[in-house]
């Protein structure tokens, strides 16, 4: 009989919260929150120390709210670059272990410790010494889910924290998961949620026993998946180190510095926006065939709309007109809008070639194309800002720096 595999998920605990202690002895024992710019409206808090949890400090909590809700919190700014380093030498102390370290997030990884147990003890062990290691090395605290498969590491890794180890087995899962709310398990949303709830299904093992083709007929594909799930069947690999994941769309978002109340303002924004979106297209050599536009209005609440592009493109004008276009046909101005983004998606590599209709410009296409790149090459010799489009001259409602933009390790699932 092939061995039980052996899976753990290392969740780094209030990881902003604790680096920001950790660098500042200071903070030790004292409601912090590490919060984006009040000025730049990006003024919510990203992570809090256990203390300012327990206050009822919530991450995505405007800061005006939680300095309500907690007087004594301590507002500090974020400071990426530090967490990026401890993010990378948390992986290091992972890797010691095995080879298959499989980021989701700054924060979080899932080890496949399988072929490592004849050496480094058995699971259990393993996920001891990456806590001890990690707290005595980085001055850091994981809790870690120890399993036979993903799904329920990670479940594993949420269950106790801080500084804590859950093993869930085959032979214990339905005892200790299926009483848990089904919006418990990974990739069960607030809309996933709301709607297994109008079927009177609210737990992971009611879940479990409901029918697969009910499921599939009511959530589709991904219905079936959380019934496998749930009924810990899930066999997703873990990845390798080095493995790459493809890029499959590439967006840009901002909140604004102030609400934009007009076509003409959210235009200039989508421009501005898809200056970047072009260059990461060139950088990994990939044109979009579709365009997808999430905008968030005063009120918090989100819209996103998307379509198909006539021809690939990496042309920041023709995707921000692309994006021009479905805001204008979607938006009725109700209120006004705080935050945009801008994705383009339906990526394909740059040289597959492209099927004309029979009405096409191919020579436009070609002119547009070659005048991309000119810019290109404008800006990689001389700067970002060496050359842009004219309507960008006027003062845009984006915030002055982007220090707050961090490229996340991705999540492979197969």
């Amino acid at each position: 009989m092939k061995n039980e595999r052996a899976i753990l998920h290392s969740d780094l605990n209030s990881f902003y919260a604790s680096v920001e202690i950790m660098l500042n002895p200071a903070l030790r024992d004292k409601a912090i929150a590490v919060c984006g710019s009040t000025e730049d409206r990006h003024g919510i808090v990203l992570a809090k120390s256990e203390k300012a949890k327990k206050a009822g400090i919530k991450t995505g909590m405007v800061n005006w709210e939680a300095k309500q809700k907690c007087p004594d919190l301590l507002m500090v700014p974020p400071q990426y670059d530090q967490y990026l380093k401890y993010s990378k030498l948390t992986r290091e102390i992972y890797q010691r272990f095995t080879d298959q370290v499989e980021p989701y997030g700054m924060d979080e990884c899932w080890l496949d410790v399988t072929g490592s147990q004849g050496v480094c003890g058995n699971d259990l062990s393993i996920a001891e010494e990456i806590r001890r290691t990690t707290r005595e090395e980085l001055g850091l605290t994981v809790s870690i889910g120890v399993s036979y498969n993903k799904i329920f590491a990670k479940l594993g890794s949420d269950m106790k924290k801080p500084d804590a180890i859950t093993v869930i087995r085959r032979d214990d899962y339905q005892e200790k998961v299926w009483l848990l709310p089904v919006s418990d398990l990974f990739y069960v949303g607030r809309a996933t949620d709301r709607k297994l709830s109008r079927y009177g299904i609210r737990t992971i093992g009611e879940l479990a026993k409901a029918p697969r083709d009910f499921l599939r007929s009511t959530l589709g594909k991904n219905g079936e998946m959380l019934w496998f799930f749930a009924n810990g069947e899930d066999q997703s690999r873990v990845m390798k180190n080095d493995f790459y994941s493809p890029v499959k769309s590439i967006g840009h978002g901002t909140t604004c510095t102030s609400d934009l109340e007009n076509n003409d303002e959210v235009w200039k924004v989508m421009l501005h926006l898809t200056q970047d979106i072009s260059h990461r297209l060139r950088v990994h050599d990939m044109k979009a065939n579709g365009v997808q536009i999430t905008v968030k209005d005063k009120d918090l609440s989100y819209r996103q709309y998307q379509m198909q592009l006539p021809m690939a493109t990496q042309s920041p004008m023709e995707i921000a007109l692309a994006a021009k276009y479905l805001f204008e046909i979607h938006n009725d101005w109700h209120t006004y809008v705080r935050a945009v983004t801008v994705r383009a998606i339906n990526l394909e590599p740059k040289f597959m070639p492209q099927q004309l209709m029979l009405f096409d410009d191919a020579a436009r296409w070609a002119r547009l194309e070659k005048l991309d790149d000119t810019i290109e090459t404008i800006r990689n010799r001389y700067g970002k800002w060496s050359i842009y489009s004219a309507s960008l001259l006027d003062s845009i409602k984006t915030p002055g720096v982007s220090s707050h933009e961090v490229i996340m390790p991705g999540i492979m699932y197969a």
